[in-house]
């Protein structure tokens, strides 16, 4: 059996990735690397830099939760800061070294025989006796299928990448797309260009936004007393719970939560566009949370400026010089931005990459053939040795960091009992795995993603299937304890060279 260059791989300098690497060398684990197709860390925050880019939950809940940031300027930070304190961690905790920027993960293969994964990559291949992707659901950006898209002539930007060099100041821009990026942007666009189109497909949820900023004498407080910051912490992740948790994925016992939070959008609304007509349009048809919602103070505003058109008829067609509706209407444009979002539950999107397992079996077509399902998020009976963060039934609870540090908890437990009982092959049991899964379904019953309201809601929540795999539907405590209780003996392990078939042997 052949050694690996590496015991581990993680595939993502993202806030994922990085939170995986901080437990493993926490477990006293160094041999590991991280790879990333970008030169620097951070991965979202690292791409996404358009105007108006913040987070769009209290900044007080977006850290890890053994690293509070107490130099968060605002409620909602502005992603700049989110991209610095990513620089930080990676400083504080020596995650560096063990970094290959600028390495793309083209493909991952699973060698039963030597018992490791052969990574093919943009510089070469290189080996690992376990594989963890961390590559965040938010990274595939997705270009709509519009006829005609590749024969305008002015300039085309999407949110996810966007080009400092444009300047848009007294042009005529259209942005396609009204999700939590184009929320962001457009009011930003509204201030520069002369004229600008926003194509809505679907209306988006927005609460109003208490984004205040933090006096330099509360940071120096948060500095000095930390766990005064993490008492904050509990606050801000406890009062967004009520509302994502207790209304969302319980809403078939307390509905009213979630009708309460649509009466203050409905409320806000109204405050910021007085004009009846255009309320109509910016008013979702779908229930609140079958869709990702936002915080906005100036979004709706911007549909009362002389200069901002809202088009909610269908494109029908982009043209060299503007974009074509389907009543027939033609208005010239010479810049176009894309706030069209990203892939997510789609092949080449989860997984990132292709990721072939057992008996040739390809993750990703394998999900979207039978559905998507992982076992506590993480692992499939097709993949040894293998974890995907961010997968299907990951996204539990109100805070991202704490996602993120029960997926690296539960796959740091696995690779001690791995290392306790010298394993050298770790699989996910396929009873388990089912039974997870099952749970999973049967809870999703109790949300309102079941609802047929979601059916309008075109979110990224769903599969082609018609499925909601996204969302975990359970809390974040729920979640929290799992990570620390689940049954080691749900995985299979194997010492020798023999292979233990296809699953729970």
């Amino acid at each position: 059996m052949s050694a690996p260059d590496h015991e581990i791989v993680i595939v993502g300098a993202g806030f994922s990735g990085m939170g995986v690497a901080i437990q493993l060398r926490r477990a006293d684990r160094h041999d590991f690397v991280i790879l990333d197709a970008a030169p620097s860390v951070g991965g979202v925050w690292r791409h996404n830099t358009y105007p108006g880019v913040a987070v769009d939950i209290p900044s007080a809940t977006y850290c890890y939760s053994f690293e509070p940031n107490p130099s968060w300027s605002r409620a909602f930070a502005p992603g700049a800061e989110v991209r610095a304190y990513a620089e930080h961690c990676a400083d504080k905790y020596g995650l560096h070294p063990h970094m290959r920027l600028g390495v793309r993960v083209e493909s991952a293969t699973w060698d039963e025989e030597n018992r490791l994964w052969r990574i093919g990559t943009d510089g070469g291949r290189l080996t690992a006796r376990f594989l963890v992707s961390a590559v965040g659901p938010l990274d595939q950006i997705k270009n709509p299928a519009i006829p005609g898209i590749d024969t305008f002539k002015g300039d085309i930007v999407h949110t996810a990448r966007w080009n400092h060099d444009l300047d848009l100041a007294g042009r005529k821009v259209a942005v396609i797309g009204t999700g939590a990026s184009g929320l962001q942007v457009i009011p930003k666009l509204a201030e520069q260009a002369a004229d600008l189109k926003v194509y809505q497909r679907t209306p988006i949820w927005v609460l109003p936004k208490v984004d205040l900023p933090i006096p330099a004498p509360v940071r120096s407080l948060f500095r000095l007393a930390p766990p005064l910051q993490r008492l904050v912490r509990l606050g801000t992740t406890v009062a967004s719970e009520a509302v994502m948790v207790l209304g969302i994925v319980h809403y078939d016992k307390i509905p009213f939560i979630v009708r309460i939070t649509e009466q203050i959008c409905k409320a806000h609304l109204r405050r910021q566009v007085p004009d009846r007509e255009t309320r109509r349009k910016l008013t979702p048809t779908y229930g609140f949370g079958c869709k990702r919602p936002s915080f906005s103070n100036t979004y709706l505003r911007s549909f009362t400026r002389k200069n901002v058109e809202l088009v909610t008829t269908p494109i029908q067609e982009i043209t060299p010089t503007g974009i074509t509706t389907r009543d027939g209407l033609h208005r010239e444009i010479d810049a176009l931005v894309l706030a069209t979002g990203f892939k997510v539950l789609e092949v080449g999107a989860m997984p990132p990459f292709p990721v072939v397992g057992l008996d040739g079996v390809n993750l990703g077509e394998h999900w979207d053939t039978h559905g998507y399902a992982n076992y506590e998020g993480l692992a499939s009976t097709h993949t040894p040795n293998y974890w995907l963060m961010n997968g299907p039934y990951t996204v539990s609870g109100a805070s991202w960091f704490a996602i993120i540090e029960n997926s690296a908890t539960h796959i740091v437990r696995c690779l001690t009992e791995a290392e306790r009982r010298h394993a050298t092959r770790v699989v996910i049991r396929q009873q388990p795995h089912d039974a997870f899964t099952e749970d999973m379904r049967r809870r999703m019953k109790s949300t309102i993603l079941a609802q047929s309201s979601c059916a309008t809601s075109n979110s990224y929540y769903f599969d082609r299937h018609g499925n909601s795999p996204f969302i975990r539907p359970q809390s974040g405590f729920q979640t929290w304890r799992r990570a620390r209780a689940y049954n080691l003996d749900d995985y299979a392990y194997s010492a020798d060279q023999r292979a233990d078939g296809p699953v729970g042997a």
